[in-house]
């Protein structure tokens, strides 16, 4: 099969959301004999794993190292997602590896995040960097990327929030568990700052179960914004800067920073690499700005908090208009009680994908809230009745991401 052939099975095979087990991958896994064979990172989290994972690749990058990194979300290609050195893999490394096991993925009942995954650790033993940042998809415990003998160098959990609650569990402290699966025996746990406290007792007795040490990133200080970086310090390190208008993102980077100093003996990163390595482009829909339009992936109350105490200052007594889409399993009404508190004038809508939340979906008690089924309709009505004043598109990092892709290329076409 070619790469486009794979791209059309792979669409097929989406259905991670419907069926949230492992005990088929584990099955293919045994049958064709799979070993991780590079030593890796391994990042897990509600909110923030993806950030934490760019950062922690741009400063062993920028400290002269091969990095592989597997880093999700995507909306394109399965490609995307796959990265050595910076670059994306080939398409024709791609499908090689696919029709390699081409017979037993196909005999397997696999989903297409874990092929995607079998993928990219195959891809990633061929290419043998000194260190692969592995971000899991969703909880930890039984996600793909959690192969069950490969002890990492470090775990990361950057943050427990109510999410998922349909398949992590419905507090905190199941959510925690899960996430605390990618733990393994006699190895390092780095976790933030702040955690609720029923996670951090299930995410510490975890760790004690099996030996392992954990730590704790510290506060960040001195915080401010002077565009367009956030300054602040995080230990010894006296005004870092990050390219981002979302005060969140720092708390990101100090995590990467600290995972680089508990693994100071094994891959050395100075100061000056951690530094350059800031200041690369951030990811996208990370309180993005494209004119008057602010784009955030909050999926979360939790995320969604967050972004606000970024977005309000900037905007101050400014009136905010709001443009909310989400998936089917997530707490929209949560999200939207927060983001009424704010604006008085927020428009629900829809993207194209099996996940996302329709008209119908919506709780009854959001139906004071006008719904327009085309995202692209109710942003261009937006933009002409507010030309000047503050957007913010949010609810969802898919539908972030396809109103930033949707505005670029609008502007493009001017």
């Amino acid at each position: 099969m070619d790469y486009q052939e794979i791209r059309s099975f792979l669409k097929a095979r989406d259905f991670t959301m419907k069926r949230y087990e492992r005990k088929d991958y584990d099955a293919f896994l045994a049958k064709v004999r799979f070993q991780i064979s590079f030593p890796f990172i391994h990042i897990a989290g509600s909110n923030g794993k993806s950030s934490v994972a760019h950062y922690l690749s741009n400063i062993y990058l920028a400290s002269g190292y091969h990095v592989a990194s597997f880093i999700k979300p995507f909306w394109g290609e399965s490609k995307e997602m796959i990265h050595f050195d910076g670059k994306m893999i080939e398409e024709g490394d791609f499908a090689r590896i696919f029709n390699k096991y081409e017979r037993e993925i196909k005999d397997s009942n696999l989903s297409r995040f874990e092929i995607e995954t079998f993928i990219a650790l195959c891809y990633f033993n061929e290419k043998k960097p000194d260190v692969a940042i592995v971000e899991c998809g969703m909880g930890g415990a039984i996600d793909a990327t959690n192969i069950l003998d490969a002890t990492p160098l470090l775990s990361i959990i950057t943050s427990v929030s109510l999410e998922h609650t349909s398949f992590l569990g419905k507090t905190l402290s199941e959510i925690a568990f899960q996430k605390a699966g990618i733990v393994k025996e006699r190895s390092l746990l780095l976790l933030p700052s702040l955690l609720p406290k029923e996670a951090k007792i299930v995410l510490e007795r975890e760790a004690r179960k099996k030996e392992t040490s954990v730590h704790y990133a510290e506060a960040i200080k001195n915080i401010r914004y002077s565009a367009p970086y956030f300054h602040f310090d995080y230990s010894s390190y006296k005004d870092l800067m990050i390219l981002s208008l979302a005060k969140y993102e720092a708390l990101d980077a100090s995590l990467a920073i600290e995972a680089t100093k508990l693994l100071r003996t094994k891959l050395v990163s100075g100061e000056g690499n951690i530094r350059k390595a800031l200041l690369k482009e951030p990811l996208p829909c990370r309180l993005e700005r494209i004119r008057n339009v602010y784009l955030d992936g909050a999926h979360n109350p939790e995320a969604t908090k967050t972004m606000l105490e970024s977005l309000l200052p900037r905007i101050q007594k400014e009136k905010l208009h709001v443009l909310f889409a989400c998936y089917k399993d997530k707490d929209a009404q949560k999200e939207l009680t927060l983001l009424k508190s704010v604006s008085k004038d927020i428009v629900l809508t829809a993207f194209d994908s099996p996940r996302a939340r329709k008209k119908e979906d919506y709780p009854t008690i959001l139906s004071d809230l006008p719904f327009n089924s085309s995202f692209e309709l109710a942003l261009n009505n937006m933009l002409i009745d507010y030309p000047k004043e503050p957007i913010l598109v949010t609810g969802s990092l898919e539908f972030a991401y396809r109103v930033s892709k949707y505005l670029k290329e609008e502007l493009t076409h001017e």
